[in-house]
């Protein structure tokens, strides 16, 4: 059994005793209960902190953190990964679809503003946006005067030149990073969807269609 555990670096000092202690015994005691039941879990676990300062601080446990640091993989911000977005843009818009039973989908200057914003909360606030789009726009097509004014003023950083040439790779890029992490997790694709921050049934789309172009 395999467990996402986000924003670990939040926990506090005596969840991380109780996580540490989880871990090494390879057993839980239910709250009120005498009893313990052993557990066979693997933890996938994220932050956005900076764990090992944190542990120079005093703030996470040293211990827990090797426990966990078996594996270590970056996932760079947002700003630093603007292929991601169509891909994540799709997904949120696909649990909304199924949420409200209402197709929507977002033009294509939209488009161009989210890839042009900087993202500084990174995928939540992309996913924050997307609802507040869909909740003001009882449309099927989200516009540009549905988005916040901080992302449509977004000045664009790259060239036109390169602006389109990173936006004409999309597609092959998104494929690299679902494959990709498929291959970093040994095949686990549920897994591989939570740490891409999108949905499963968004992920098995794009596999068939990779194996339809392949």
């Amino acid at each position: 059994m395999t467990k996402f555990l986000d924003e670990v670096g939040e926990l506090p000092l005596d969840l991380q005793s109780k996580l540490l202690w989880a871990l090494q015994e390879r057993e839980i005691r239910p709250v009120g209960s005498t009893t313990t039941i052993p557990i066979d879990v693997r933890i996938l676990a994220a932050t956005n902190r900076d764990l090992e300062q944190a542990v120079a601080q005093g703030t996470f446990r040293r211990d827990l953190y090797f426990r966990l640091n078996v594996l270590s993989l970056r996932i760079p911000p947002l700003r630093e990964r603007r292929e991601d977005i169509p891909l994540l843009v799709t997904s949120f818009l696909e649990r909304l679809a199924r949420d409200s039973d209402r197709l929507i989908d977002v033009s294509e200057d939209v488009m161009k503003a989210l890839l042009a914003y900087d993202w500084p909360g990174n995928v939540r606030e992309l996913e924050n946006c997307i609802e507040r789009c869909c909740a003001m726009n009882s449309g099927p097509l989200i516009h540009n005067t549905d988005l916040p004014s901080s992302i449509t003023g977004a000045r664009v950083r790259l060239s036109d030149g390169s602006s389109a040439a990173r936006i004409m790779r999309i597609a092959d890029l998104e494929k690299q990073a679902i494959v990709g992490a498929i291959e970093k997790l040994n095949g686990d694709k549920l897994m591989a969807a939570k740490l891409l921050g999108i949905g499963k049934t968004t992920l098995y789309r794009k596999l068939k269609e990779y194996a339809h172009i392949s």
